[in-house]
């Protein structure tokens, strides 16, 4: 089961951890998409800070 919340732009969110390849944790927070395909875009700088690999299509 996921647990999130509803914010005041009636946006469904739910917290992550995602680990990156330097094994290194990062919390954040997702918007639910309901049309998700399968990707999570990232910001920038969490990318370069968890040492993951730029996928661009």
């Amino acid at each position: 089961m996921i647990i999130g919340y509803v914010n005041t732009n009636r946006e469904a969110i739910i917290k992550l951890a995602v680990l990156g390849e330097n094994k290194v944790n990062q919390g954040i927070k997702a918007v639910i998409d309901t049309g998700y395909t399968g990707f999570l875009t990232l910001p920038s700088a969490i990318i370069t800070k968890l040492g993951l690999i730029w996928y661009m299509e």
